[in-house]
């Protein structure tokens, strides 16, 4: 394998990481257990990778092995020795300046996070509403607030693999949003979730928009799979899955779902296991699902696949658009109409959703290993809500499997996950997996995909 180009530089911040204390310099710079240094440098270089394609979070680190990064302290504050990064970052060897701010907004989230779960005595892990608050902290601390404009933040969700046709009807999707005037909210990374992003700026572009957001949340654990965007300008880290996809619903308006794998399906699980909550019944959140011409197949098979397991009012709680990306902004401009008046009414913030009830087991940290994927409950006996947890987690797991570095680890080790559960609900999730395999879905196009699961009928 070639060498990559790299270079070596000395950056300077931007935004508020200007200073920081000897104590938050030895824990960045720890490379044991117990320090941030491995985790630091692994999201580091995924926002240094912003243009590069792949999905291997492996294959990244494998590549940049020479890559590191390190903190210069001076009397009049901080700089960061950039030592091998991908070449592609700079310029005429000057970092880009999006690079930049995305840069330093991994030290703020690493370091911020690293304080609130390890040390911070006010937040119980334990307890649903000191969660929603540690989520609400971090939002807070990455000025993801503006508290008087009127709701118009759209999450974007999909997949990082798609089509052509796909991914240019996204950015029809979001042209069509960003002439509406509304924020596009993704997980950041390539595909559905910069394609929405590319189309929405230049909506803003022609309605003379000239501080358009473009928010990218992501976590840890996926940021090297799915590097963010060029577009994106407004980066916050979420400390684990659960809790990134709780500022989507928190901090978001609306949601609209392009074709994806077993990722997006996870999102799909959760948001419908929320929505079904009753104490959820009367909260407005538009949600469709679209896609282009040819893309009809997918939607099909997820919405099988609910309503044989989660019922019909599962699926209520969206609707199939094809095709139309017009229509796609006409519904959701009405949607976050709905939601403005309803926060009105009843004195709810519009930047964050304080009240969505989400129960606990959508909330704790879910470790996809070997035994936590086969202990999972899945039969039909169980409240929809609690069925949606759980093969959310189980979606969540193949995700892991797939691309991320623990997960893919274990995969090796211990060879694919035993899923096993009610035979009627077992074949249905086979049949999903495998379309997720057929449409090529589950990796990018052309690599080969070796399933990190077996199904079992128990």
């Amino acid at each position: 394998m070639s060498k990559p180009n790299v270079v070596s530089a000395i950056v300077n911040p931007v935004g508020s990481m200007r200073v920081l204390s000897s104590r938050e310099v030895n824990i960045l710079q720890d490379n044991t257990k117990a320090g941030l240094h491995r985790l630091f440098r692994q999201c580091a270089l995924a926002v240094l990778s912003d243009e590069m394609e792949g999905d291997s979070a492996e294959e990244l680190l494998q590549t940049y092995s020479e890559f590191d990064i390190r903190i210069v302290q001076e009397h009049r504050g901080l700089k960061l020795e950039l030592i091998n990064a991908p070449a592609s970052a700079f310029v005429d060897k000057k970092l880009i300046r999006g690079v930049r701010e995305n840069l330093f907004s991994v030290l703020r989230d690493i370091l911020y996070v690293s304080s609130l779960i390890t040390s911070d005595k006010r937040f119980d892990h334990g307890s649903s509403s000191d969660i929603t608050h540690l989520v609400f902290e971090v939002l807070r601390n990455a000025n993801a607030f503006i508290t008087k404009q009127t709701p118009n933040i759209v999450v974007c969700w999909g997949g990082h693999s798609i089509g052509r046709d796909e991914y240019e009807y996204t950015k029809l999707v979001g042209y069509q949003l960003g002439l509406r005037r509304m924020n596009i909210c993704t997980g950041c990374g390539p595909g559905a979730m910069k394609g929405p992003m590319k189309g929405a700026y230049i909506g803003h572009a022609k309605q003379r928009i000239s501080h358009g957001r473009f928010i990218g949340l992501t976590e840890p654990g996926i940021i090297a799979a799915e590097s963010p965007n060029p577009i994106v300008n407004e980066l916050v880290i979420l400390p684990d899955i659960e809790k990134r996809l709780e500022a989507f619903v928190r901090l978001g308006h609306g949601i609209i779902v392009f074709p994806g794998g077993p990722g997006t399906c996870e999102e799909i699980l959760y948001l419908i296991g929320i929505l079904l909550h009753p104490d959820n019944k009367d909260i407005p959140l538009t949600m469709i699902l679209t896609g282009p011409a040819g893309s009809e197949a997918y939607f099909e098979q997820i919405d099988n696949f609910i309503g044989n397991t989660l019922g019909k009012e599962a699926q209520e709680k969206y609707q199939i658009i094809i095709n139309d990306p017009a229509r796609v902004a006409t519904i959701m401009a009405r949607g976050l109409e709905k939601v403005t008046r309803f926060r009105r009414r009843h004195g709810d913030a519009y930047y964050f959703n304080w009240l969505l009830k989400i129960d606990q087991e959508f909330q704790q940290p879910f470790e996809p290993t070997h035994e936590n994927m086969a202990n999972q409950e899945l039969h039909s006996n169980l409240p929809a809500h609690q069925l949606a947890a759980n093969l959310r987690r189980v979606m969540s797991g193949i995700v892991a499997g797939n691309i991320k570095e623990d997960g893919v680890n274990l995969i090796r080790e211990h060879g694919p996950y035993k899923l096993s559960g009610e035979p009627g609900l077992m074949k249905q999730m086979d049949t999903l997996l495998q379309s997720f395999v057929d449409q090529h879905r589950m990796k990018l196009p052309g690599s080969h995909y070796q399933p990190c699961y077996e199904i079992i009928e128990s």
